[in-house]
């Protein structure tokens, strides 16, 4: 038995090799694929929605924006034409989350620095603070790859429009100013069509891996 178990030693072993392949492709092949939910106001936490719209359940996209970045310039969404992209709100002064959220972005923004399909958005929630200059210094102490990331500025109203009608990230009790907004850790991730597709911790290490996966997920859904 020995002897024949020797003669057939590396028969075996190749048999072995190709069933373990075959196996690994069929449970591939049945394994169900991820996709991601399109996110609509009725879905999210009404705390986070304009009231007008938290009945709303499909169609929902980012509306239209004009805003200036960190150099100055008008962006617009022509700027995130076709592109999946991850959208925050913050502001530079802000001593509790945001600095472990602009860690968090400035790591992605590492990960995504050679693809030309994903981009980054910062939208200031205290624009009155937050000017071009005080923009600009703020990116330059945090890394930020002009032609990967917009910090943006201006209108608080039309921010505030944004954050609530669009976006759907910040809670409106403030300090009781108009326009006043309590910019929550969330960061949102955007398909090419302009919808929303997630929502994430961006304080927390472990939703980053999730949304950098469910990036690859988005790129695989935009090639079928």
């Amino acid at each position: 038995m020995n002897a024949f178990f020797k003669k057939y030693k590396l028969f075996f072993a190749v048999f072995f090799g190709i069933a373990m392949v075959v196996l690994f492709l069929f449970y591939n092949a049945l394994k169900p694929k991820k996709i991601l939910p399109i996110y609509q106001p009725a879905m999210v936490n009404y705390e986070l929605v304009d009231s007008t719209l938290q009945h709303v359940k499909k169609f929902h996209q980012i509306a239209p924006f004009e805003l200036t970045n960190q150099n100055g310039e008008i962006i617009t969404q022509n700027d995130y034409q076709n592109k999946i992209y991850i959208a925050d709100f913050f502001f530079t002064t802000c001593p509790t989350i945001c600095p472990k959220m602009t860690e968090n972005m400035a790591r992605i923004q590492a990960q995504i620095i050679d693809d030309p399909q994903v981009k980054l958005l910062s939208f200031s929630v205290t624009p009155q603070i937050d000017s071009v200059a005080q923009l600009k210094r703020y990116a330059i102490e945090k890394g930020v790859n002009d032609q990967k990331w917009n910090l943006v500025t201006g209108p608080k109203k039309e921010i505030y429009t944004l954050a609530r009608k669009s976006f759907l990230a910040v809670k409106e009790d403030g300090d009781g100013g108009a326009y006043d907004m309590i910019h929550t850790e969330n960061f949102i991730l955007v398909d090419a069509k302009k919808r929303i597709r997630g929502f994430y911790d961006g304080t927390d290490p472990m939703a980053m891996e999730e949304l950098m996966l469910d990036i690859s997920v988005l790129k695989r859904e935009d090639l079928n």
